[in-house]
């Protein structure tokens, strides 16, 4: 085998990130099996992806169908795109080992401060990192009176269920609604996102890129930058949080002094993020470098240089359009 024929399984297919890291390592010469629990995910559509149908991660079955998969298709290695299996996917290491496939997963205690809005506050404020305000819903009267507030889902994702508001009242009220909620301080300023790949050396490429128009949590245009102390905020919450492999950091630029408080980091995806592509086209070898990493091979950070200045826009097409019954085979 050799690392651009290698056998790929991509889990999260039907999400941005595993769509386009999925088209990404077909185009590098890759067999891709793309895995999703839903069986119209879009891309079991995509041109030259094997289509599975996994169960669901908080399905007990995920496990065996997961390990059988990997068998039936004599998998190389695998790469995940969804934060939210990495707790029972992490413990599946050895087991896929012993079966030959190839995982480049990150420790338990990084998926909880990636996944974990309370936990990664706890890490990064300790580490000295910029990062809002937060407070679970039983400490609300610490809260400033009149504060403007995001409330979310402690474990969320993608800005699914966030609600904006004003004051100790109203976060109370929306912490009613939002189902194991946090409340954040608000913050005004430039949104970023930081492509990453740490190898297992623990040395760090970064990729800056601005966030200029958001819908769901996806960023639709952005624009590749370059700032030092964003990116010495990012190194910095990447060495806090213990991360891996291809990550993104995203984070706030603000007109704040003292410095330090310039940039905001407000989380760590252990994933790939959903406009990575921008980097890609900026001149960084994203998806190549981590396929060599993910294959047991150096990760060459020469590759992972970039221009600053490159504009990635994103928008919605119709992909396939089909008769009869989804192709994609369930296992």
């Amino acid at each position: 085998m050799t690392r651009h024929h290698a056998r790929i399984l991509v889990t999260g297919i039907g999400g941005q990130p595993g769509f386009d890291t999925a088209r990404r390592l077909i185009q590098l010469g890759c067999t891709v099996i793309g895995v999703d629990a839903d069986p119209h995910a879009n891309g079991l559509h995509l041109a030259g992806v094997i289509p599975r149908v996994c169960a669901h991660v908080e399905d007990p079955a995920y496990a065996d169908q997961l390990l059988g998969l990997c068998r039936g298709e004599q998998v190389d290695a695998l790469v995940s795109t969804v934060e939210q299996e990495l707790p029972q996917l992490v413990p599946l290491a050895p087991a896929l080992e012993r079966i030959g496939v190839r995982s480049w997963l990150p420790p338990l205690a990084s998926v909880t401060a990636c996944t974990d809005k309370d936990a990664f506050h706890r890490i990064v404020t300790a580490a000295g990192i910029a990062t809002p305000a937060t407070w679970l819903p039983e400490q609300l009267d610490t809260v400033p009176v009149d504060a403007e507030l995001v409330i979310k889902p402690r474990r969320g994702q993608g800005s699914q269920g966030v609600i904006f508001c004003r004051g100790r009242d109203q976060a109370q009220a929306a912490c009613q609604v939002v189902a194991d909620p946090i409340v954040q301080a608000r913050i005004r300023g430039r949104e970023f996102t930081a492509d990453c790949l740490i190898d297992r050396d623990g040395r760090i490429s970064v990729i800056l890129r601005e966030r200029l128009l958001t819908k769901g949590g996806l960023a639709f245009v952005t624009r590749t930058t370059t700032n030092p102390l964003a990116d010495a905020a990012v190194r910095a919450t990447l060495t806090a949080v213990e991360a891996i492999g291809l990550v993104c950091v995203q984070g706030f630029l603000t007109d704040h002094t003292p410095a330090h408080q310039r940039v905001l980091i407000t989380e760590v995806n252990a994933r790939p993020a959903g406009a990575f592509l921008a980097a890609e086209a900026a001149g960084a070898d994203l998806i190549g470098q981590l396929l060599a990493g993910l294959l047991g091979d150096p990760v060459d950070h020469t590759r992972l240089t970039y221009r600053p200045g490159v504009t990635l826009t994103k928008y919605i097409d119709t992909l396939t359009v089909t008769n009869g019954a989804n192709h994609a085979a369930a296992q």
